[in-house]
C-alpha cells in the first residue's frame, strides 16, 4: 500500500458518495458500492476526512458518511 493507492481508494469512495441521490451512504453501503475491503475503505475515509470533504456520523447505530456541501 502506498499513498497513491490510498488516493485512488479515496476517489472511489468520493465518486460513490457523489453518485448517491442524497450524497450520503452507510458504511456497509459505501463498502458495497466501492468494492473496497474494510481497511481500504477506512484509509480512504481518513484521506477524505483529512481533506474536509466528508462528515462521518452515527445514525441509528450505523456509521453514515456524507459529502460536505
Amino acid at each position: 500500500m502506498n499513498i497513491e493507492t490510498i488516493g485512488t481508494w479515496a476517489g472511489k469512495a468520493y465518486q460513490a458518495l457523489e453518485s448517491s441521490d442524497t450524497h450520503m451512504l452507510g458504511f456497509k453501503g459505501l463498502k458495497k458500492a466501492t468494492k473496497l475491503k474494510k481497511d481500504e475503505l477506512m484509509a480512504a475515509l481518513g484521506w477524505l476526512g483529512r481533506e474536509g470533504k466528508i462528515i462521518i456520523a452515527m445514525e441509528d447505530e450505523e456509521i453514515v458518511i456524507s459529502l460536505v456541501d
